[in-house]
């Protein structure tokens, strides 16, 4: 339980970095200085795209690698214990990294959707 709490922990400090880091995205300019409607409407749409665009691939990618580290970790564990069964495990073990790599492939096309069609 300790040790779980630890990671919460941890987690929620890195999305506190990562949030902290985004704000200069979202800063406003100096008030009085007047602009026109188009372009800060415009303005503020790269800037919202480029912060759902990093953290769409960060998120996935930082996913995905967790999930290949655990994945790997188990099937070592599992060929340590049973060496008879090692064809079918890493079989297995491919074809879920597979999946994985396939989902991380998704949120890139849905970044680019987001960054081109928006």
């Amino acid at each position: 339980m300790n040790q779980l709490l630890k990671k919460i922990v941890a987690l929620a400090g890195v999305m506190l970095l990562a949030l902290a880091l985004t704000a200069p995205a979202f800063a406003a300019d100096a008030p009085g200085a007047p602009e026109p409607a188009a372009e800060t409407q415009e303005d503020d749409s790269i800037g919202l795209k480029a912060v759902a665009a990093g953290l769409a691939v960060g998120l996935a990618a930082a996913g995905g690698g967790i999930g290949m580290g655990l994945a790997t970790a188990k099937t070592t564990e599992s060929i340590a214990r049973q060496p008879e069964a090692e064809g079918k495990v890493r079989t297995t073990l491919m074809l879920g990294l597979v999946f994985i790599e396939t989902a991380i492939i998704y949120a890139l096309l849905v970044v680019i959707l987001i960054i081109f069609v928006l």
